[in-house]
């Protein structure tokens, strides 16, 4: 039993599957709170058939709270989280805040779940096209050591929040309807469109997006050397990320091993025939906790067999933020 549970940013996307999640998984507690900001603050929520009233966040909020749930943005976990782990709530928080923090756990069950143990009050949930990338890769990692990733995401609205989801909705009708189409969310027409991910591009050219994907898996796979590049892309999708992967290993491995080590591995579901040219989509992905993967084949630029291609798909929502913030709370 986790006693008393707080989801903090209770209103937004990620908070409402965090919800959701809960439910459908039957987290065991004793009380929950729902949490947001004094904007949101007593809107109704229904939760297992209940309804509770959203309470404001105040630095008093994590009295008697054992765990929180976070995804309220970085800088209200800055502030709060470390309010709430003094006051002996253990955090799991969804934002970038204290993931690269040295002290602070960076989680995906399937990955590295003994690193929970580490914890002093607060544990990180990586960023969602991390997570999504991580769960197929991690398993082929251990079998047979990588040495590159080469990473092209397709990254859904759903990412940039709730906001974003009902723009491209808004955006789509519009086109269609031969209206005018001004952004307000995002920085350009979503609908119809693609654009490089709307995050800040560093001196180096690479966005905080890519920078993000490089260190946090170096983080939870305890390994610097694999040579990571990313290229981040925001897409028309509503709420699944896509990702074209090209790796490197260490020796020569072929499709078949790759296809048998992932048939078995946790949180990965294979979609991968050839034969009627079906392979993953952010449109079977959406709803579902497994990551699809397929597209699985040997790269013809590498003679000696250690290259191998694939593409994945995953939700961003659930695996790639509420589901796996969950299953870090069953964990502990």
């Amino acid at each position: 039993m986790s006693g008393h549970v707080a989801v903090v940013g209770a209103t937004g996307a990620v908070g409402q599957e965090f919800m959701r999640v809960l439910e459908q998984r039957n987290f065991p507690f004793e009380k929950i709170t729902f949490l947001a900001s004094s904007r949101s603050a007593g809107k109704p929520i229904t939760f297992k058939g209940k309804t509770y009233t959203v309470q404001e966040l105040k630095e008093d909020s994590f009295k008697g709270v054992d765990l929180a749930l976070f995804s309220a943005g970085g800088s209200i976990s800055k502030k709060f989280a470390p309010i709430a782990a003094q006051s002996g709530t253990v955090v799991v928080d969804n934002s970038s805040a204290f993931r690269m923090d040295p002290g602070t756990p960076l989680v995906v069950p399937e990955v590295n779940p003994q690193d929970v143990h580490t914890h002093k009050g607060i544990i990180a949930n990586p960023n969602c096209s991390t997570i999504i990338m991580v769960v197929p890769v991690w398993p082929l990692h251990k079998v047979n050591p990588i040495k590159r990733l080469v990473i092209s995401t397709y990254q859904a609205a759903s990412g940039a929040g709730y906001q974003a989801m009902v723009e491209l909705q808004e955006q789509a009708r519009d086109f269609l309807d031969g209206k005018k189409i001004a952004p307000k969310v995002l920085p350009h027409q979503i609908a119809f469109n693609l654009f490089s991910h709307n995050s800040k591009i560093g001196e180096n050219g690479y966005n905080e997006e890519e920078t993000k994907m490089v260190k946090e898996t170096h983080k939870m796979f305890h390994c610097n050397t694999i040579g990571i590049t990313a290229t981040c892309v925001r897409v028309p999708v509503l709420r699944a990320h896509s990702e074209s992967i090209n790796i490197q290993f260490s020796r020569p491995i072929t499709e078949n091993e790759v296809r048998d080590i992932l048939r078995s591995a946790p949180g990965v579901k294979l979609v991968d025939d050839r034969e009627k040219n079906y392979f993953p989509m952010p449109l079977e992905s959406s709803d579902q906790d497994d990551v699809l993967v397929g597209r699985i084949r040997r790269d013809i630029s590498q003679p000696d067999g250690c290259g191998i291609d694939m593409f994945i798909s995953g939700d961003q929502l659930r695996k790639g933020a509420a589901l796996n913030a969950v299953q870090i709370a069953e964990l502990l």
